[in-house]
């Protein structure tokens, strides 16, 4: 039954109950049959399946293979010191996997969160008589009492109310307190926010009384069925997690079919020969290409990377729940916004004032008017108020009353000391019936009554105006110069009351609200935070979509969003009413037109998210109170609000704001966008290092064997040195790297785009090609030149060792290049990344180091020998010349880059002729993915009928 579409006695009969409540056995009964009035507990899963979940990733797979590999190298060797080698791959995984599973602890979290919000205790009518009972131990039929303070334990239908108000902000994101009367009955599609004669679960009374029969409790209530959803709701991987994910697979594939080429190749090469040690050779050659090629250190690299970006954003306000969502924002298309608290200050404030000798104006643009009507206003405003001021100086009370007395403070008066100066000595409370609230105040001078509330109401019982300082009667010029005055605050989404006073006749409350003097309107509203216009316009400029869904009405909305720029001429504006009513293709065609969704329910909200995640758009969606927590969840990133938020919000959410400032996600969506950049310049790094290395190898075995039957380019042990140490320390530094001072004018990535898209896949194989040859020079000089001048050399070891000191010293010059993907590395200070310095000079240190270990020691670890003075001059020349020629390739790039802009006029372009390319941008991409979509539909269902 929807019991806000019956009456209160139609209810209570329906719940076989009465106004003396339950018997304790009844009671007993039912509590067996519904069971307890809490929520489900989520399935909590063992911490140790949690961390083997950490392994199911591809690129995780891949180490472990190299790891085994390398632990077959070394048995089969009979070189078990080489076991290290196994032992390092194997550490980085599992320091990957422990990064993971701190980072992403919070599956529970949002269900914990929404279990412990119910009150504890609840007074309850039972067997006639009022008892504190446990609120999870409430069943339906239960009759609960309600006072100011009390928080809802369950849903309930009203049957008795006084001058009741419920804060319900956080189930349907009102941010003023909705007047409750048990006499209504509610339409059967009427939203949350619209049944007056309903107290849900988490709702706090914060005016009046009232009693109510139990209807729903635990999971059946409002807040069970968001809990069922956040349950319901799939995690899904983050772009960046798919792009890797397929990187994964594509390098595997290549490093088995470089391995068989490889393998069948030296196999021919020694055919006739030994055919054991040839086998043994020739596997042991093709784990060597499969050891190069992949690049060992990237899931650590990406991992750290994104936690540098944790600590980054943390700094600025931003707190990261769950790490790969640091990068989701920086692909981020669309910003659903919750308004209340979120968008706006969620803090009623006085905007607007009108008396009739002093007019309308804003108090934000012009001071106070020196006006005695003003004056008396603002005191009306202060008396007829049950504001607290508390000894902190903290407002308590009604969001309507406690904005009035924070004007009058912030014009310089006292507030208290007005209502001590001004006794009350009686007063009718606010009831939603007559939409008045009336007090009698005795002041040193005069006593007299002060009125306020609906403006409709109260001018029809007023027969007298305050002009200036002058009483007389009020003419129809006058209530017509009112009505406009209203009506032009009520444009602005203003919340409008009027005051009045009462001189004559006060003594008799029947008949104090009648014959009153109009003194004067005011307007108020929950104002947009400050800096929200400017973090609207950076959205838009930076390629993303605004939106914002509300639970709030459809004028108030449309104003606010107005004011920050998110409605614009043209744009569209629908209810959450409206929508019910919508089919999925008609709300999916005019969805790129909508930007204000109003009156929304939580489904809703889930609606709208998942429908632009249909368009293949990344969502991010923002929001405080527990009616946010699905669409949190079912969004690519939830944005909760640290201060304002409610648990669930955060619990639900990716990512929370320390500061509930707007502006914030801009700064961490600015942060994603860098973190993304870095790890793409990490990944270039390390694989244009790894095709230098496969190449090298691959000309080494292949080609120059031909010339030189034995000879040898280098050791596993050598490539995972370069893959471990010279490759994984820049690629770490590179994290740290600033963002481009461009990076936000550019439209986010694409959903499916390829870490190689653009030009990244191009640079990695032109700058693999360019370290291939300048690695293999110095490999040739070493082993056909220098080695002919040092015959006590054996086994081309004087090559090896040339060919592994330029291929680790080009890696660590090579990262310099990597500080800007497009702009020369010399336009900013070349060594102002310090972390990037001392990478560079421990790389070096190491590299020094594995060069004489085997001489210093007398082992064979890596294989190398002493050089000469010309010799290491050869090779650092050799790796330094990656600099000049990767700074060439930027300037052509570039020229290039030039050329295509002018042609486009872009940088002619004003900032609102941008933001309207990129609106039509954005829209002709959702007509067209609409286009796509329902053609496919239409194809399948003509197939099936065929």
């Amino acid at each position: 039954m929807k019991f806000y579409n019956v009456s209160a006695k139609e209810a209570v009969e329906s719940l076989a109950t009465s106004d003396s409540g339950l018997t304790p056995e009844e009671a007993s009964k039912r509590l067996a049959e519904y069971g307890r009035n809490e929520l489900d507990k989520g399935k909590k899963r063992n911490i140790i399946l949690k961390f083997f979940d950490q392994f199911k990733d591809i690129m995780i797979i891949v180490l472990l293979v190299a790891a085994v590999v390398s632990a077959v190298i070394a048995i089969v060797q009979k070189e078990y010191a080489d076991l290290i080698d196994a032992g390092i791959i194997l550490l980085i995984v599992i320091v990957n996997a422990i990064i993971g599973l701190v980072q992403s602890e919070k599956a529970e979290a949002a269900l914990e969160a929404l279990k412990n919000m119910n009150k504890p205790i609840s007074k309850v009518i039972r067997g006639g008589e009022v008892v504190k009972v446990k609120s999870e131990e409430l069943v339906p039929g239960d009759i609960v009492v309600l006072e100011a303070g009390d928080v809802v334990p369950a849903d309930i239908r009203l049957i008795e109310t006084a001058s009741m108000k419920i804060e319900e902000a956080a189930l349907t994101g009102e941010s003023v307190p909705t007047e409750k009367d048990c006499e209504a009955i509610c339409p059967e599609d009427a939203p949350l926010g619209d049944r007056k004669n309903m107290a849900y679960s988490t709702g706090i009374v914060t005016y009046g009384r009232g009693k109510g029969v139990v209807t729903a409790t635990g999971m059946k209530t409002e807040v069970g069925k968001i809990a069922k959803m956040l349950s319901e709701a799939d995690n899904e991987d983050t772009p960046l997690q798919k792009q890797l994910a397929k990187t994964a697979k594509v390098l595997s594939a290549i490093v088995l079919i470089i391995a068989v080429i490889i393998f069948a190749a030296s196999l021919y090469r020694g055919w006739g020969g030994n055919m054991i040690d040839v086998v043994i050779e020739s596997f042991m050659t093709a784990v060597a290409i499969a050891v190069a090629a992949i690049p060992e250190g990237l899931p650590a690299v990406v991992t750290i990377v994104l936690a540098i970006g944790v600590q980054r954003m943390s700094e600025r306000k931003a707190i990261i729940r769950h790490l790969p969502a640091v990068e989701t924002l920086g692909c981020c298309e669309v910003i659903c916004s919750d308004k209340t608290g979120t968008l706006t200050l969620n803090q009623m404030t006085v905007k607007g004032i009108f008396t009739l000798s002093a007019g309308s104006y804003e108090v934000e643009k012009e001071d106070k008017k020196a006006d005695y009507s003003v004056d008396l206003l603002i005191k009306g405003m202060v008396l007829c108020n049950d504001t607290v001021i508390g000894e902190d100086g903290k407002l308590l009370g009604d969001p309507t009353e406690t904005a009035l007395v924070a004007y009058a403070q912030s014009l310089g008066l006292d507030a208290q000391k007005i209502k001590n100066l001004n006794e009350r000595i009686g007063e009718i409370p606010f009831d939603s019936k007559r939409k008045l609230m009336s007090t009698v105040n005795k002041g040193a001078e005069a006593t007299r009554a002060y009125i306020k509330g609906a403006p409709d109401i109260l001018i029809e019982k007023c027969s007298k105006i305050l002009d200036g300082e002058n009483i007389r009667p009020i003419t129809q010029d006058d209530i017509k110069t009112i009505s406009e005055a209203n009506k032009g605050m009520a444009k602005k989404a203003l919340r409008v009351l009027a005051v009045a006073i009462k001189i004559d006749n006060i003594d008799k409350l029947e008949t104090l609200e009648q014959d009153m003097i109009f003194v004067g309107l005011v307007g108020m509203i929950d104002p947009p935070r400050p800096e929200v216009k400017e973090a609207v316009r950076v959205c838009r400029r930076a390629g993303m979509r605004p939106i914002m869904i509300t639970g709030d009405h459809v004028d108030t909305a449309s104003a606010i969003a107005k004011e920050i720029g998110i409605l614009r001429h043209g744009d569209w504006v629908i209810t959450g009413a409206e929508l019910d009513k919508m089919s999925d293709e008609e709300f999916h065609k005019n969805l790129h037109k909508y930007r204000v969704f109003a009156r929304v329910s939580p489904e809703n909200k889930v609606r709208i998210v998942k429908a632009f995640k249909t368009f293949k758009k990344i969502v991010a969606m923002t929001g405080d109170g527990v009616n946010d927590a699905p669409s949190i969840k079912s969004a690519d990133i939830g944005i909760g609000m640290g201060i304002t938020g409610t648990d669930v919000s955060k619990g639900a959410a990716d990512m929370v704001l320390a500061d509930d400032n707007f502006a914030t996600i801009i700064a961490a969506v600015e942060e994603g966008r860098k973190v993304y950049a870095n790890i793409t310049k990490a990944i270039q790094f390390l694989l244009s290092a790894n095709i230098a290395e496969v190449l090298c190898l691959f000309i080494s075995t292949v080609f120059l064997t031909i010339i030189q039957p034995d000879l040898k380019f280098l050791t596993p042990v050598m490539i995972l040195w370069v893959n471990l140490v010279t490759d994984s320390l820049p690629a770490l530094a590179l994290g740290k790297e600033p963002a481009e001072k461009d990076i936000m004018d550019y439209p986010p990535r694409k959903t499916g785009q390829s870490l190689f898209a653009g030009k990244i896949g191009r640079d990695i194989l032109i700058q693999g090609i360019m370290q291939t040859g300048l690695v293999m020079l110095a490999f040739c000089i070493g082993a056909f030149v220098m080695q002919s001048q040092h015959p006590w050399i054996h086994d081309n070891k004087e090559g090896m060792t040339m060919g592994f000191i330029t291929l680790c010293f080009i890696q660590l010059f090579h990262a310099y290049n990597m500080r800007s993907q497009t702009h020369t590395i010399f336009n900013k200070r070349f060594f102002k990344n310090g972390i990037m310095n001392i990478a560079f000079l421990v790389g070096a240190a190491l590299t020094v180091l594995a060069a004489y270990i085997d001489v210093w020691a007398n082992t064979e670890i890596f294989g190398t020998v002493a050089l000469t003075p010309i010799d290491w001059l050869i090779c650092i020349a050799c790796a330094f010349a990656i600099v000049p020629l990767v700074e060439i390739q930027k300037i052509i790039e570039n020229a290039v880059k030039k050329a295509k802009e002018k042609k486009s006029h872009r940088a002619e372009m004003s900032e609102e002729e941008i933001l309207s390319e990129l609106d039509e941008n954005f829209n002709k991409s959702m007509e067209a993915t609409f286009n796509e979509i329902y053609a496919q539909n239409a194809s399948s269902a003509e197939s099936s009928k065929q």
